[in-house]
């Protein structure tokens, strides 16, 4: 059960709305927003979502026992002005990678740019969870975030049987929601703090946790689809590859392929 009270005594959270279940807890922050909330940072947090939402045509899962939030913040406290736009996503990535690291401290936690959290395991890197960024047209933030947190792979889908991981199945053991959901937000509101003040860090500390770099990647960004070695993440918050062209830098774009 989700302590909202405790999430508004101990958080910068100004308002919250806990759902046993919602479509998606992005379209419901930006329904919030559309009626004109004034009360910011707006979380909204659902025990479950019926239609979650990735990046492009993706869909999130989250089963039974999985953290699906949603943080409506505005265009100050996201940082996202000029250069600092591309390491919105990134400072979440990385905000709610340690924050699970320190649930699974035996295991290796990353990011894979621009916006999952992932645990290596022998055969590949498992995802764990995923932040979706939506900018309003008054450029304000919707960060979505799902973690795979209480829920089991015994239950997910098929096609996620082999390239997804939850805290639990790793762990052995459940966590509190609530406990999570504060140290979540206390490192996200640290981040764009960060993010405020020093860019910079905050893309040092994307390229330290990611786990792409050395391997070979196809990313797709409109039409084009470029591949190349990852080099890593540039302080401005692109990944580089090592392409036959030469180094070249992406700011957007989706990882088709990987080996």
């Amino acid at each position: 059960m989700i302590d909202v009270v405790r999430i508004l005594r101990e958080t910068f959270v100004a308002r919250a709305e806990h759902h046993p279940a919602l479509d998606s807890t992005n379209d419901r922050a930006i329904q919030c927003a559309a009626s004109g909330v004034k009360d910011l940072p707006l979380l909204i947090v659902a025990d479950e979502q019926t239609a979650g939402r990735g990046r492009g045509s993706n869909r999130w899962w989250t089963g039974r026992g999985g953290l699906a939030m949603s943080l409506l913040i505005d265009a100050e406290t996201a940082a996202a002005e000029g250069a600092r736009s591309p390491l919105v996503a990134l400072a979440a990535a990385v905000a709610a990678a340690d924050s699970v690291a320190s649930l699974l401290p035996n295991d290796t936690i990353g990011i894979h740019w621009p916006n999952d959290v992932m645990a290596r395991t022998k055969e590949n890197n498992r995802k764990l969870a995923g932040v979706l960024i939506e900018v309003l047209a008054d450029r304000r933030h919707v960060v979505g975030l799902g973690l795979n947190l209480n829920n089991t792979l015994a239950d997910a889908p098929a096609e996620l049987q082999s390239v997804a991981a939850t805290v639990r199945d790793l762990s052995g053991k459940t966590c509190d929601p609530t406990d999570v959901l504060v140290d979540l937000l206390k490192r996200l509101e640290r981040a764009f703090s960060e993010l405020r003040r020093t860019p910079a860090d905050v893309a040092a500390r994307a390229d330290a946790l990611c786990l792409q770099r050395g391997r070979s990647l196809s990313i797709k960004r409109g039409d084009r689809i470029a591949a190349g070695r990852c080099r890593g993440i540039a302080p401005d918050g692109g990944l580089i590859l090592d392409s036959p062209a030469g180094a070249e830098k992406f700011f957007s774009g989706i990882v088709v392929g990987q080996s």
